[in-house]
């Protein structure tokens, strides 16, 4: 029952910080920081796919209401919910049995940044594709996602670090 509230108030949370802060940061266009990506990523390890990716498209489609971006973020969250279970069989060594809820002290320094790192480039490659919906103006196109994804990664990095403690 205690992690059922506490899932519920990071989902709260997260959709605020990320809707009345984050939302009103743009430098020079490129960095738009997504920290409501959290939540699917410190959801323990041997949840049900399928309500992972319901809460994956309530909190996106949550998301797309405030920044009126018509399932952008719902689609890019629901496919990032989706490869997470891959993502942690690539890089995340468990033990039987074991349902951690990933962090830098449950699965390892190495493991988390490995974790982390690939499912925020898939969300925010596939946002971003989605976005423009055109390569025309590529050279605007990787840039944005490479620095928005270097400051959500260090925004979780952080949050996690000041968790651990």
């Amino acid at each position: 029952m205690q992690l059922v509230l506490v899932n519920i108030i990071r989902f709260v949370v997260l959709i605020l910080i990320q809707v009345f802060v984050l939302d009103n940061i743009q430098f020079m266009g490129y960095v738009a920081p997504m920290i409501y990506v959290l939540f699917i990523l410190s959801l323990p390890v041997r949840f049900k796919r399928g309500v992972l990716l319901i809460l994956a498209f309530i909190m996106g489609l949550i998301i797309d209401m405030f920044s009126n971006t018509m399932g952008l973020h719902a689609f890019a969250l629901v496919l990032m919910a989706f490869f997470r279970a891959p993502v942690i069989r690539m890089f995340v060594p468990l033990e039987e049995g074991a349902n951690p809820s990933p962090s830098f002290r449950s699965i390892g320094v190495n493991s988390y940044v490995k974790y982390v790192i690939a499912l925020v480039l898939i969300h925010h490659s596939v946002l971003f594709i989605m976005e423009s919906f055109s390569f025309f103006n590529f050279s605007l196109f990787i840039p944005k996602i490479l620095i928005s994804s270097t400051v959500t990664i260090l925004l979780i990095f952080g949050i996690q670090s000041l968790k651990s403690k």
